[in-house]
């Protein structure tokens, strides 16, 4: 037969069940935990008094249901959660939200209270978040944002100098920015955003219908507009061509290009750019001879370059 669990080892078991699903039949809690209603029903008191907003459920057999209360409650994390929480707000520091002084406080409040055995787990994970190197955004900008696109509503700022009126949808942090992905209302087009280049202006417009972002999802249009497309997630320009080098020494460096070996010591790789001279400038940085340079577009824009390239040295290259 079970040992009966402690009080204190009773109710943190409640709340975890209680965390788990929206509402929670009396018996079922009774069966779970396996104790009386009548035990249940204390406990639940128990954690009210805590500061846990428990409201009583109706139905056949009554329940409880754990809400948000006005004040924050003791908090439970079971192992796993402690350890991401505190990694999380560990690499916080890089997000460039300008949350950083708050977040190392956060942690050294969690690390405080963890039991040794998780201390000792967070110590062994030691890792270093570089910063974003970039215009942190306001964290203030970024509630403001992440309001009006909760609420649907039609959001003005300033931006760079002009005043924008846009339909805000999703709030995404890519290439170590922040972003905001929205329907422009005046361009009649989806536009990306700086968040740190907004200035939000009060009070926010009328309520608006969602639209469909490009691609069918917000990663699919974020990625795309990085590659210089408006829609379609993929480069403008893609062209390839063979490399003296190994694979091995490639693909290292090929990012989302695609590279086959022809040998011991040559390769093709395949990649894509948002124009034919950026994608021919891209494949000098594997810094080796290359040859069958293909579309005609590329091999256009090499010799482009190379007349650049030429003419920076003054007409003449020694060697």
């Amino acid at each position: 037969m079970t040992a009966p669990a402690s009080t204190t080892a009773r109710l943190l078991r409640l709340l975890s069940l209680l965390q788990t699903r929206r509402d929670w039949p009396g018996t079922l809690l009774a069966d779970r935990l396996e104790i009386s209603a009548r035990t249940v029903r204390r406990d639940i008191d128990r954690l009210r008094e805590l500061g846990y907003a428990i409201s009583a459920t109706m139905g056949p057999d009554g329940g409880y249901r754990l809400d948000a209360g006005s004040e924050l409650p003791p908090l439970l994390f079971d192992d796993d959660q402690v350890v991401a929480l505190a990694v999380a707000l560990q690499a916080a520091t890089g997000t460039g939200a300008g949350i950083e002084e708050a977040a190392v406080r956060a942690l050294t409040t969690v690390r405080q209270v963890m039991p040794s055995r998780l201390r000792h787990r967070l110590d062994a994970l030691q890792f270093t978040t570089l910063p974003a190197g970039t215009p942190e955004a306001d964290p203030d900008v970024l509630v403001a944002l992440s309001a009006a696109i909760r609420a649907r509503e039609v959001l003005r700022f300033d931006y760079s100098g002009e005043r924008r009126r846009v339909e805000p949808h999703h709030l995404v942090v890519a290439n170590a920015r922040w972003y905001l992905v929205a329907w422009d209302l005046d361009r009649d087009d989806w536009r990306l955003f700086r968040a740190d280049r907004v200035e939000p202006r009060v009070p926010t417009g009328p309520r608006f219908v969602s639209r469909e972002v490009p691609g069918g999802s917000v990663s699919v249009y974020v990625s795309a507009r990085f590659k210089g497309s408006a829609h379609t997630n993929s480069w403008p320009c893609r062209g390839a061509v063979i490399l003296h080098l190994p694979l091995a020494e490639v693909l290292p460096f090929a990012a989302d290009g695609i590279v086959d070996e022809l040998g011991s010591d040559r390769c093709r790789i395949e990649l894509g750019a948002w124009s034919w001279r950026a994608l021919a400038a891209s494949f000098g940085r594997f810094d080796a001879p290359m040859e069958a340079v293909e579309p005609p577009e590329l091999a256009a824009a090499f010799d482009e370059l190379a007349h650049r390239y030429l003419s920076a040295t003054g007409g003449s290259v020694e060697r």
